[in-house]
């Protein structure tokens, strides 16, 4: 099922997974106030529908984003407290998206920059095509960039990149951003769509289970914690009692592919 929409910000459902749509193409898909206030609510309609195993997160037409809205700097940053409501609302946003429990694939054509690669970042995955653009601008407009933001750069490219393309502000193209870890895959534009497809059927061909799990323990180990604890030790056990593992214990038997298909 494909959506058809005017709206800035929209989730696209399929069979088991859906897009998350930037829909500002005229804008290269800028982020407005207005989509980072509905970005929670639509995560969290993603994530309890039992249906979708899988989220994208894409830009309509021939950008990912260019990043926050210029235009709307004088009414967002007009006062402190509306800064301060702006600044909760991105961060609530890029959270909320980073803590989304299903898997989450960024599509990066042309411009992703500012809030655009701090979007992206929050994503489990980053496929780009290879007219990709990354940069991440603060410096360039005399701002800070927050720590959850830092940490999520941080955690792609390590300590000493994440200082130079901060500091620097400066742009790179897809072929640096995979060769700095910015990005998983790279492939030529008219190759993207094809690779992307290709990815996310082997995503939903795999058990639901096994993927919430593994990023909750992922998420764990990124917070810090470096041993078992009660939680995780239950999810390794839970995962022996799911309808997946029996689907999965028998498909091996039977030697044939598991069909987890709608399973959680």
């Amino acid at each position: 099922m494909t959506a058809v929409t005017n709206a800035p910000l929209y989730l696209d459902r399929h069979v088991h997974h859906a897009e998350l749509v930037l829909n500002r193409p005229e804008r290269r898909n800028a982020l407005n106030a207005a989509m980072w206030s509905c970005l929670p609510d639509l995560l969290d309609e993603a994530a309890a529908d039992d249906s979708i195993k899988l989220l994208v997160v894409r830009g309509a037409g021939g950008a990912f984003t260019a990043g926050a809205d210029i235009s709307e700097f004088n009414t967002v940053y007009a006062t402190a407290d509306a800064a301060a409501a702006y600044t909760r609302s991105i961060a609530a946003g890029l959270d909320a998206l980073a803590h989304f429990p299903k898997p989450t694939l960024a599509v990066i054509r042309g411009a992703c920059i500012g809030g655009g690669c701090g979007l992206a970042l929050s994503c489990d995955l980053r496929f780009t095509a290879s007219d990709g653009r990354f940069g991440i601008t603060p410096a360039k407009l005399g701002l800070a960039y927050t720590l959850n933001d830092t940490k999520r750069l941080i955690d792609a490219v390590g300590v000493s990149v994440a200082k130079d393309l901060l500091y620097s502000a400066r742009l790179i193209d897809a072929a640096e951003a995979l060769d700095i870890g910015l990005v998983n895959r790279c492939f030529e534009p008219d190759a993207l769509d094809a690779e992307v497809g290709a990815y996310v059927e082997t995503m939903l061909s795999r058990s639901t289970g096994s993927a919430r799990a593994i990023k909750r323990v992922i998420h764990l180990i990124r917070q810090g914690v470096d041993s078992d604890t009660h939680e995780t030790r239950q999810l390794f056990l839970d995962a022996f009692r799911s309808a997946d593992f029996q689907e999965g214990y028998q498909a091996f038997l039977d030697k044939r592919p598991p069909d987890f298909t709608g399973r959680n």
